[in-house]
């Protein structure tokens, strides 16, 4: 009985502290987006890389890296149209929150703390801090160091 009430406890700790993944389009708003009016210059956004590990020595693919990045994006803030189509990537917001442009969605998605979101090659996509407070992203990529 304990048994099964410790197992029951620790389902319902790992449940709770999964993370939401959110980064899907509204239903019924799937669809190509030209992203006419897409931001092309970053503005009021820091972007440190935290750590990196060369790739090649472990899965040989060489000119990558695991990176994790921390973007700190002010109040009106832009990260710059770009394409993950040899990126992917996994976003967790940490706190504040952003609203994506995405290449395969017609509406704006608007992202909050807690949320991660998975970055993948079909997406061409940029940011913005349309809040009144300061949005912390980390970002883990894989990253091609040739570029």
């Amino acid at each position: 009985m304990t048994k099964t009430i410790i197992a029951m406890a620790a389902i319902a700790c790992v449940a709770a502290g999964a993370p939401a993944f959110a980064g899907t389009c509204p239903a019924g708003k799937a669809g190509e987006n030209p992203l006419a009016n897409a931001a092309t210059m970053p503005s009021a956004v820091t972007d440190t890389v935290i750590g990196a590990v060369d790739l090649g020595p472990y899965i040989n693919v060489p000119n990558r890296s695991l990176r994790l990045r921390r973007l700190v994006i002010q109040p009106g803030g832009v990260v710059p149209l770009h394409s993950h189509a040899d990126r992917p990537a996994v976003i967790m917001v940490a706190s504040g929150e952003v609203t994506e442009y995405s290449s395969t969605c017609t509406v704006p998605i608007v992202h909050r703390a807690g949320e991660t979101i998975p970055e993948e090659k079909t997406v061409s996509h940029w940011w913005k801090n349309t809040g009144r407070t300061v949005a912390i992203l980390y970002s883990s990529d894989v990253h091609n160091d040739a570029k």
